[in-house]
């Protein structure tokens, strides 16, 4: 193909100087019938047509090439054809006389096409009112001046964008079916048809047919309850899009600050106050506010059993010599309830475990322990934090999660004075505990002396790793510890 500037003599040539098509063809250097197409074109519009590749020497060989590279979808990833394997076939099989650069070229771009060829393209799923999904996602809590890492069940409605939520200590089946009752309780009904992804508290595995084999507890609460199960395909979570949002919005909105509570029932009814609040706004799309779409849901919704589900599973244990069985890394001693080597039933919920003997008698009910999901704050971090920064105490997050005394300790108003206690809570967490430090300061007062407080920490709970050459720089001189005996006889109020 010529440039644009010859086309353009060539044209020059033929209407203004009147030239041939053989005397253009001379003077420009091209082949007569080159001359003749730029010569008399009349349509000088750029057109959208693309000229296809060529592969004059691939042409024959295209078809088998292809066919090796689908066939390779259905084999394991190391036993697929890589570019050079496939040349070396075409040359031994095939009579190839082509180069292997040709081969690989052409096998990178295939691969792309058949990429493209085989994408998905997402379907905007419609969902009628009654229909829900469900996901979990994974939240910070605190309780008891720890940090505890929790589950959140949500049950999301495309309809009307509604949202349903319970807190569960873990994934598993009970906390599962569990939340799932607490939701249709809260709603009042149940939704016809609810969308899953495959968890294991539902799912035991899919089938190659994409068949799933589901757990039987699950089995019989989708039957109590008469609902629909649909699971999405497995690495298809756009299935279920709106609820992967909620998720996502739950955790920013709801959870932030970190929620702090005493009890679970606590807990599970602040996560239930913050859906019923968050329903008054505006749909994202719609309009309208939310607490008005999800009247369609809720009149959609099938009515709940006369009867709650009882979520547990049911299994065995043998008491051994001590009087004891082993269960989720917990021992429960049984001794005078249960004789040795005497078979046990143990009905484990989700929040405890209760314990049968042979007539099915109930001999011993505990809580269930959850272990491994419990941190303890880095709260030398946080004082060393706010000392940096002594006027941000009063809005950070973590004053709330302190004991009520230490609260009052941490906001006093004198800048100095609060900078003060800083320090010596950074050190003082670095060995002991906020309970140790809370009790110290519960028996002393809020305006004991600061070598008082340290005197009697390290007397009830031992000095450990105390720093020996700690030194308070912002305390005032007259509360440092001193290595008189009278001095240290005086802060110890001894006459």
């Amino acid at each position: 193909m010529l440039k644009m500037p010859q086309q353009q003599y060539i044209r020059f040539l033929r209407e203004v100087e009147g030239c041939s098509v053989n005397e253009i063809a001379e003077r420009v250097g091209v082949h007569w019938r080159t001359a003749k197409k730029y010569a008399d074109k009349a349509d000088w519009n750029m057109s959208a047509n693309r000229r296809k590749n060529r592969s004059p020497v691939m042409g024959p060989f295209m078809e088998i090439v292809d066919t090796w590279l689908e066939e390779d979808r259905l084999l394991p990833r190391k036993q697929r054809h890589t570019g050079v394997r496939i040349f070396q076939r075409l040359r031994d099989e095939h009579q190839f006389t082509g180069g292997q650069r040709t081969v690989l070229a052409y096998v990178k771009k295939r691969k792309g096409e058949m990429e493209l060829e085989r994408a998905k393209t997402y379907e905007r799923l419609e969902h009628p009112p009654g229909e829900a999904q469900v996901d979990f996602t994974t939240i910070e809590v605190s309780q008891e001046h720890r940090l505890l890492t929790y589950k959140l069940l949500v049950m999301s409605f495309p309809y009307s964008n509604a949202a349903f939520v319970y807190p569960t200590p873990a994934e598993n089946q009970e906390c599962f079916l569990e939340a799932m009752k607490q939701c249709f309780e809260q709603m009042g009904g149940v939704p016809q048809r609810i969308w899953f992804d495959n968890l294991s508290a539902a799912v035991v595995h899919i089938e190659k047919q994409g068949e799933r084999q589901l757990t039987e507890g699950f089995q019989r609460f989708c039957a109590h309850y008469r609902f629909e199960a649909v699971f999405c395909n497995p690495y298809s979570g756009h299935e279920k899009g709106h609820v992967e949002n909620k998720c996502g919005y739950s955790k920013r909105n709801w959870a932030v600050p970190l929620p702090i509570y005493e009890s679970h029932e606590q807990l599970a009814a602040y996560f239930a106050k913050q859906a019923l609040q968050d329903r008054q706004r505006q749909h994202y799309a719609l309009n309208r506010r939310i607490a008005d779409l999800w009247e369609d849901d809720r009149s959609k919704l099938l009515k709940l059993p006369e009867c709650g589900f009882e979520a547990f599973r049911l299994t065995t244990a043998v008491v051994n010599k001590y009087g004891e069985i082993r269960v989720e890394d917990t021992t429960i001693p049984l001794l005078g309830l249960v004789a040795p080597g005497s078979e046990v039933l143990i009905q484990t919920y989700w929040d405890r475990l209760i314990i049968l003997n042979a007539h099915h008698q109930k001999v011993r009910e505990v809580p269930r322990s959850y272990t491994g999901r419990v941190a303890e704050v880095p709260w030398s971090q946080v004082f060393s934090g706010w000392l940096r920064k002594p006027r941000s105490v009063t809005h950070s997050q973590f004053l709330r999660m302190l004991p009520e005394p230490l609260q009052v300790y941490v906001t006093v108003k004198d800048l100095t004075e609060r900078k003060e206690r800083l320090q010596a809570l950074t050190h003082w967490s670095d060995v002991y505990t906020i309970e140790q430090i809370q009790e110290a300061i519960g028996l002393l007062g809020q305006d004991t002396a600061i070598a008082r407080i340290t005197s009697i920490l390290g007397m009830k709970h031992g000095s450990r790793d105390l720093p020996v050459t700690w030194e308070e720089t912002l305390s005032p001189p007259g509360t440092r510890t001193d290595t008189l005996l009278g001095r240290y006889d005086q802060l110890m109020g001894v006459n």
